[in-house]
């Protein structure tokens, strides 16, 4: 196991160089990453899979810098994508069109026909509506679509409810049940062209059984398909394995491909995995730097330059991301709230944490940053997006720029002339 982020001489570092280092280099805040714990990571699913064909497609919604993506993609990834952006950045970080999978409810025509235009693998289509609108955007363009359905195959992810997507409430897919007859409108269609069958449950998946639930259900369809006369050749397992923030014990990359290989390993098909999280997540940190402490009655705050803006998965999911001092600890111990300048009483980066004391200038890292991290940020309160670096060894080098504040305006100083 590569350890991403170890302290040297009391310091924490990413692989063999000072986070302290970075943040004088470039500024806080910042956020980190580690390559040779993305390489391992990408290597573990990898491995685990060598059994069967497969295809690892990245879902490059986790993190979409083009430095990390041409990353995975030299290693070999494939990328699932969800809108007409992120295939505009896999196919800029040098990714084979012919590997990607276009996933997402609400594709746009114009995305339609730019993925039939690049060559994508796979549409995992998400509707029956959808499925009329690829047939006529293919036929427009005088081409056949390779779709697969997303079925929902109603199990119970055991995660958060905003990131839970295989329940029959949820808007992602159509129910398993329906699934035969939609694939019958799909064979009868002219411009589509079945190839699979596509199960995504959920994100932070932290058991086995659920996917496993999950596949025997896609198992069956898979014979009930055929039976039909589809030509099934890929199933696309999704992607939802969970990582590790605070005491979490999700399978590691083996477990899981025993269980999805025990589940459909047999049926002649093509694997094709969806990893996100559970390449970035951990790879990661985010470096914000002390301003000053507040307190009142009830609470003691510790003021960063960082903020739900540059990191929003605290406010918006509550979610825990462990914090610790880049230096060596100072003396005492406080229970605190590390919270950003943005003007919301939900603006926190953690609550109610037992930390070290701090002082003005001091180093926090939030760990497990990698993934939903900088991909969610926003301008709000006309703030700037953080930098970002990729570190190898023992060194380093600036993957994005921090915004300028002429960047945050840029498309509105030169506005059009009225209409009507």
């Amino acid at each position: 196991m590569i350890e991403a982020f170890p302290r040297s001489d009391g310091e924490l570092c990413a692989e063999g160089v000072s986070l302290e280092r970075i943040a004088s280099a470039v500024g806080t805040p910042v956020y980190v990453y580690s390559a040779s714990a993305i390489d391992a990571a990408y290597d573990a699913f990898d491995a685990a899979f060598a059994a069967v064909p497969h295809t690892i497609c990245y879902a490059i919604k986790a993190n979409m810098n083009l430095s990390i993506v041409r990353q995975l993609v030299e290693r070999g990834a494939g990328v699932d994508v969800t809108s007409g952006g992120e295939l505009f950045r896999a196919l800029r970080a040098g990714g084979d069109p012919a590997r990607f999978v276009y996933s997402g409810v609400g594709k746009t025509d114009v995305e339609i026909d730019d993925a039939l235009a690049a060559g994508i693998k796979q549409f995992n289509v998400e509707s029956r509506a959808e499925l009329r609108r690829i047939d006529a955007v293919a036929g427009a363009r005088g081409v056949s679509a390779p779709i697969a359905f997303r079925v929902n195959p109603d199990v119970d992810p055991q995660t958060h409810p905003y990131i839970s997507t295989g329940l029959k409430t949820s808007k992602f897919g159509i129910p398993i049940g329906e699934a035969t007859v939609a694939y019958a409108e799909a064979k009868a269609l002219e411009h589509v062209r079945v190839v699979g069958v596509d199960c995504h449950i959920g994100s932070q998946l932290t058991k086995v059984q659920p996917f496993a639930d999950a596949l025997e259900k896609v198992r069956g369809l898979v014979g009930e398909l055929r039976d039909a006369g589809h030509a099934i050749e890929i199933i696309d397992v999704g992607g939802g394995l969970g990582v590790t923030y605070d005491d979490e014990t999700p399978p590691d990359a083996q477990q899981y491909a025993d269980a999805v290989i025990s589940a459909v390993g047999d049926l002649d098909c093509e694997i094709v995995l969806e990893p996100g999280r559970s390449l970035l997540a951990n790879a990661g940190v985010f470096v914000t730097r002390v301003l000053f402490e507040k307190r009142n009655e009830a609470k003691h705050f510790v003021v960063v330059d960082g903020a739900m803006s540059d990191l929003i998965r605290p406010a918006l999911y509550d979610a825990y991301q462990r914090v610790e001092p880049v230096g060596l600890p100072r003396g005492g111990r406080n229970i605190v709230d590390i919270v950003g300048g943005v003007c919301e009483s939900g603006d926190f980066l953690a609550r109610e944490r037992e930390l070290p004391d701090f002082e003005r200038g001091d180093l926090i890292a939030v760990r497990s940053a990698g993934a939903y991290g900088f991909a969610m940020a926003s301008n709000y309160n006309g703030r700037r997006r953080a930098a970002e670096v990729l570190v190898r060894g023992d060194r380093f080098r600036l993957i994005r720029e921090r915004e300028s504040y002429e960047d945050t305006i840029r498309g509105e100083e030169a506005p059009g002339d009225w209409i009507g």
